[in-house]
């Protein structure tokens, strides 16, 4: 059996969507962009990497807590030095995300002290890392100034 178009009917083609990935575990894109952090059932203790006992109070049971996506700096430091193929300068920073601590480097601001304060509010942002040879990005965060 075939199938034919009526007449003047137009066939739109979309282009693929390339899958994304996150560059660490602890970045979630779906669905909005947000961090997820290990928090410790007993008590509250949050941490990005996985662990087999808490660090606060030893404790072996986590849950899942997804982090604020807006926060506040409460230290920086401008990099001036880095890997070779790394852009110099830029910011790197901790980041208070509702009272959890989040390294991260800071984008879309000028890397001085003139941009770049203590109190300063930032928000999450991501960035495409790199793509593979089949199009699938990984997708990086950073935060940059929310105002």
């Amino acid at each position: 059996m075939s199938f034919a178009l009526p007449r003047g009917c137009l066939i739109l083609k979309t282009a693929p969507v390339p899958e994304q990935i996150p560059f660490v575990e602890y970045l979630q894109l779906a669905p909005t962009p947000h961090l997820v952090a290990h928090q410790c059932t007993s008590c509250g203790a949050r941490f990005f990497d996985r662990r087999n006992a808490c660090a606060s109070c030893f404790g072996t049971s986590f849950e899942d807590a997804s982090i604020a996506t807006e926060g506040t700096v409460r230290s920086f430091t401008i990099v001036s030095f880095a890997a070779p193929g790394i852009p110099v300068p830029f910011v790197s920073a901790i980041i208070d995300c509702d009272g959890t601590s989040v390294r991260g480097n800071l984008t879309n601001v000028s890397a001085d002290p003139e941009h770049v304060s203590l109190g300063m509010k930032v928000r999450l942002t991501t960035y495409t890392v790199g793509a593979d040879e089949a199009g699938t990005e990984a997708v990086g965060f950073a935060f940059e100034p929310a105002a």
